[in-house]
């Protein structure tokens, strides 16, 4: 079933939904199933699965030359999601993103995920990689996740790369893609990152989910301004509880957002680990229940594949 669909047939309630990572080279799928098991007893309406770029380094060997070798693997995102659609008869979305695509590449994918009877795809650009100092589309690639809509939406149009393919068939895939309400920390400001999150929206984007956010208003300020400028699909909030003590740096850091003062002050005054975790997890709880008074359509939960965090907010919500 389509993300739209799940949250029209909702009507006013909210959802849970949850996104896992794949898991690391080595494991197999039984290792995924077990971060989901607890999970999926909460129904959840929607499952996302990352995408991670294959990252390398090159290695100098004896005769001067440089080889390169793959440091970064894991089990591709369209098996995973079929896995799990199977196992759990649960809607899974892969993550489909520019970096390290070619356009064929991408029209290959979406093939195999309409084969699989996969309806849904988040669409991002991607992050760089490490070897990156900005982000670089792959030769015949595509820069911006704008584009990568449009051939979405061009596949859900029967419209191939190749113009002159005969009785093609039409995809029908609802499409999702990413919004900051603290900005994509590329953009200029926030009014620009908008401009082009409502371009998305145009070139036929379907719902939005948010960049992970501690403070409700930036949240609740995000929809205004989104719906203030003509953005009338869904806006699912997305979020993650604070853990641990060092969240507190590498949270603003490898996400560009900020933290209430609030919650800081509380973690400072923790004397040990275990009551970081309690406070993050009060904190979460308490903003989900805000985002629900106030008709959110889903509450969508960055796991980073910890279950046990996820699961207990969970069941003080649902």
């Amino acid at each position: 079933m389509k993300i739209i669909d799940h949250i029209n047939k909702a009507d006013g309630k909210t959802l849970f939904s949850l996104e896992i990572l794949p898991p690391v080279k080595g494991q197999d799928i039984n290792c995924t199933f077990k971060t989901l098991d607890p999970l999926v007893e909460l129904k959840p309406a929607f499952i996302d699965v990352t995408y991670h770029r294959q990252e390398y380094i090159y290695k100098q060997k004896d005769n001067g030359l440089l080889k390169k070798y793959s440091v970064r693997k894991r089990p591709g995102t369209v098996a995973i999601c079929s896995a799990i659609q199977n196992h759990y008869k649960v809607d899974a979305v892969p993550h489909l993103i520019c970096g390290g695509f070619t356009k064929e590449d991408t029209e290959d994918a979406l093939i195999d995920l309409n084969f699989l009877g996969i309806d849904n795809v988040l669409v991002l650009r991607g992050d760089p990689i490490k070897s990156e100092k900005s982000f670089v589309a792959e030769p015949g690639g595509h820069a911006f996740a704008s584009e990568l809509v449009e051939q979405v939406v061009r596949m859900n149009n029967g419209k191939y790369l190749d113009d002159e393919l005969q009785e093609t068939y039409a995809t029908d895939f609802c499409v999702g893609v990413a919004g900051y309400p603290e900005k994509h920390f590329e953009s200029a400001n926030l009014s620009l990152d908008m401009h082009y999150l409502k371009r998305k929206v145009a070139l036929g984007a379907d719902y939005i989910v948010t960049q992970m956010f501690f403070d409700n208003t930036k949240y609740f300020d995000f929809v205004k301004k989104c719906r203030a400028i003509g953005i009338t699909v869904p806006i699912i909030p997305g979020i993650k509880p604070l853990t641990t003590g060092s969240q507190l740096t590498t949270i603003p850091k490898n996400f560009f957002i900020d933290l209430p003062d609030a919650l800081v002050q509380e973690v400072l005054k923790t004397k040990d680990a275990a009551e970081v975790k309690q406070i993050g997890i009060e904190w979460c709880v308490n903003q989900c229940k805000e985002l629900i008074k106030n008709n959110v359509p889903v509450l969508h939960f960055y796991t980073m594949s910890n279950s046990s965090n996820t699961k207990y907010i969970a069941e003080q919500l649902f």
